[in-house]
């Protein structure tokens, strides 16, 4: 027997059209790259949006084209996110930290037909411009005042205060298919070249409903939400379609992410709430402890993108009442997964065995299923203990990569994520590592991201990362690689020391060394495959 409800296309649209009847007062705060500080309303967005939408028809953007956008967290930002969208084009978001190789690939591979950029970015689009092989319309995402003059680009800059300021703010949202694509991300493109994710208006929409739930990130209308996860980065892990979903008021922090200008921007306007990864909240955790500072407004945070360590968990919720939600995900999940939200028993447990908790990355949200499988892809058991890789399904997770990138990720209806987990009897997931950085010695497997745990948990250690060295017996041991705290004099020893009775015997590390930087990603993520080409020819023989 066939329902008999309304059809109504799940479109991101929608998520607009009811901030601004419901939320039309909430406030947009966005530090612009211009230097000065942007405030407006949720209606002023939706309006601005509209003119947009209507400015990339003018400009030829027909439904299904790309659009590309190299910029940082801003209130613009946010304005083509809808309008491009909206009105049935695709958003291509692009990471400026990327290589030019990379940039230049993914606009040619996507076909982009515009790309709006923010004016500090002008070099880097200089020199995609002088490699492209096909036409495309720039647009500088600034006023008129403000347009960067180039002699390197041989199409006029186009402005994008003058495309709002000529266009109509009357537009009908169109009404499509729901699994019309809405946005594309494309990898990181750490091993060969990066590989588009396209999200429909369904997935977009569905995920949202999932990542604003209490057990998710928990997200109201009395929330103030600082994204410093880059709305370049998965659609700022959904951030931006929560905020109008749920009518918070948001905050955006432009390019400036150093810790400093973080924690003003936090105190200034009473932020209750962010998202990003740990070496972000390393950075302004070191400014206030270096500055003898607190949080007068945070209540939480939520850190993803890479394992949180323990450390950094206890400091946050212990020294600085900053409850954190650890959280897992992947460009290819939209990116949410699990989320670490206790359950009520664990709430009575003793400190200890609540950061054990918290440490791992959490449980399934509603329209994510999970399990874990052998090498044979036998599912494997959720005792806590035994590991295996990590697979995925849901509604807004990848079913095949754009343009046939691979053949197509999933095996039997799963999508296989690289990543080598255990799950326990509550649904709590840890990834013990990924598959291709785990240390395999002498047939058994030493977890890399333990190791990282426990050697962050000392107090003279900056940062540190484990990858695997040559062994003439084991064939691969742990070799820890430290970044000392300014006036550190630990030496390896003492680090070595420090590991006894955290871990294993077998599993501590045969050796460090000392490092002035650790090599980060575009995404903030340890670059170990760097790593592990630096110290290829590193030979352990203890």
């Amino acid at each position: 027997m066939k329902a008999l409800m309304m059809q109504q296309p799940l479109l991101v649209s929608s998520l607009l059209t009811h901030a601004e009847r419901h939320h039309g007062e909430q406030e947009i705060v966005s530090k612009r790259v211009e230097g000065d500080v942007h405030r407006y309303r949720f209606r002023d967005f939706a309006q601005r949006a509209r003119q947009m939408a209507n400015a990339l028809a003018e400009l030829g953007v027909l439904r299904g084209d790309r659009v590309g956008t190299l910029a940082w967290n801003g209130y613009r930002h946010m304005e083509l996110y809808y309008a491009v969208s909206g009105s049935g084009a695709v958003l291509h978001t692009l990471n400026p930290r990327l290589h030019l190789d990379q940039l230049v690939y993914m606009i040619e591979h996507a076909e982009d037909r515009v790309l709006f950029f923010d004016i500090d970015l002008l070099p880097i689009v200089e020199a995609i411009a002088a490699r492209l092989a096909s036409p495309i319309i720039f647009v500088a995402m600034t006023d008129r005042a403000h347009v960067p003059t180039s002699i390197a680009l041989t199409a006029a800059v186009l402005c994008y205060e003058d495309l709002i300021g000529t266009s109509d703010d009357h537009f009908e949202w169109p009404q499509f298919d729901e699994n019309a694509a809405s946005s594309l991300c494309y990898t990181s493109g750490t091993t060969g070249n990066p590989k588009g994710v396209l999200y429909s208006h369904r997935s977009t929409v569905l995920h949202t409903f999932a990542a604003a739930l209490p057990d998710a990130l928990n997200c109201s209308a009395w929330d103030t939400i600082l994204p410093v996860v880059p709305m370049f980065h998965v659609n700022a892990w959904g951030l931006p379609y929560v905020a109008c979903m749920i009518g918070a008021r948001l905050v955006f922090p432009g390019p400036w992410l150093k810790g400093d200008a973080l924690y003003e921007l936090i105190e200034a306007e009473r932020v209750t709430m962010s998202a990003g990864v740990p070496t972000v909240w390393q950075g302004l955790l070191a400014h206030v402890n270096d500055q003898q500072l607190s949080f007068s407004s945070m209540r939480r945070t939520v850190i993803g993108g890479a394992a949180c360590p323990p450390a950094m968990i206890a400091e946050l919720q212990e020294v600085h009442c900053v409850d954190v939600i650890h959280a897992w995900g992947m460009t290819e999940l939209s990116p949410l997964g699990t989320v670490g939200s206790l359950k009520p028993h664990q709430v009575s447990m003793s400190p200890e065995e609540r950061l054990a908790v918290q440490a791992r990355q959490g449980r399934a949200v509603f329209g994510v299923d999970m399990k874990i499988v052998d090498a044979d892809g036998e599912e494997m058991p959720w005792d806590g203990i035994t590991t295996g890789e990590l697979m995925v399904r849901g509604p807004w997770v990848i079913d095949m990569y754009f343009r046939g990138a691979e053949a197509g990720p999933n095996r039997d209806g799963w999508f296989p994520t690289g990543d080598i987990a255990r799950i326990d009897a509550d649904g709590f997931m840890q990834i013990t590592d990924r598959a291709k950085d785990v240390i395999k010695s002498g047939g058994e497997w030493i977890s890399s991201i333990e190791i990282e745990h426990v050697a962050s948990l000392h107090p003279e250690v900056a940062s540190a990362a484990c990858i695997a060295a040559r062994h003439h017996k084991w064939d691969e041991r742990p070799l820890l690689l430290v970044v000392k705290k300014p006036g550190s004099t630990a030496t390896a020893d003492e680090l070595l020391a420090f590991f006894d009775g955290k871990v294993a015997r077998w599993c501590k590390p045969d050796a460090v060394v000392f490092m002035d930087a650790i090599p980060l990603g575009a995404t903030g993520k340890v670059l170990k495959n760097k790593l592990r080409e630096q110290f290829r020819d590193y030979l352990l023989t203890a």
